[in-house]
């Protein structure tokens, strides 16, 4: 299996913070990688700097065999990086296919308007929105916003799709949905690294999980023994019924 996405010994410093401290991971092809940690531990920074929004002050990130340190995003998204964002921003005055064909526009295969649409109209369909596609985004609730920020990111054709808590503010049915639809994306060949605090979620999803503290990698594994790493337990779980629940949640 090959590595599609290399992180090595990654720093980002902002003034006198150390936000990512010499973070180092592999992410083969096919996989979905789980990335979890405290608020403020340097996640959402990890995948800015892994997208291109910040440069990092040390370390290299390769992918698709090329050294693409400090690369735009608008280049990483031509060569195959897409990605959500935790606070969902669509184009409120577009309707949801308009949202969505912007993705085909300006993704991997940048295509032209009229293929875009249908393309668009696909992916709609996969994330469960083509009833919508005539609404304005503005409309949607925040649910279906999650899922038309999905949308748009796989209108891209991504090899590499970057999920920034695409589960926050769901209900327990529409959470398992989106679960669901993230295993779907993985079984059509897109490589999946997303951030996520729901613990239940995050455990039956991953192949592998990767923990962040303070910046810094503190461990790396399977979801099984991610749930019985004590240094997690200590920085992240906090209460020991917390981690036993982990546990509880592992398929």
């Amino acid at each position: 299996m090959s590595v599609l996405l290399q992180v090595h010994e990654v720093t980002k410093r902002f003034g006198g913070l150390q936000a990512l401290t010499q973070v180092s991971f592999d992410l083969p092809e096919g996989q979905i990688l789980g990335l979890i940690g405290p608020n403020g531990a340097g996640k959402t920074t990890l995948f800015n700097t892994i997208n291109g929004v910040y440069k990092p002050d040390g370390g290299r990130i390769t992918f698709r065999g090329q050294d693409v340190t400090g690369k735009k995003p608008y280049y990483l998204a031509k060569m195959g990086m897409a990605r959500t964002h935790q606070i969902v921003r669509p184009l409120n005055d577009l309707t949801v296919r308009e949202n969505v064909m912007v993705g085909a526009c300006f993704g991997h295969e940048n295509r032209p308007l009229h293929e875009a649409r249908a393309i668009a109209d696909e992916v709609l369909a996969f994330v469960g929105l083509d009833a919508r596609a005539d609404q304005l985004a503005g409309s949607l609730n925040i649910a279906q916003k999650k899922r038309l920020e999905m949308a748009r990111a796989l209108a891209a054709r991504p090899h590499l799709l970057l999920l920034d808590e695409v589960l926050a503010g769901l209900n327990p049915a529409e959470i398992d949905g989106m679960v669901q639809t993230i295993l779907k994306i993985r079984d059509q060949g897109v490589t999946i690294l997303m951030i996520e605090h729901v613990m239940k979620a995050i455990m039956n999803v991953s192949d592998r999980i990767i923990v962040l503290d303070y910046g810094q990698l503190i461990a790396e594994g399977t979801p099984q023994e991610i749930a019985s790493n004590q240094r997690v337990i200590e920085a992240y779980l906090g209460d020991p019924r917390m981690a036993e629940q982990l546990m509880e949640e592992q398929v």
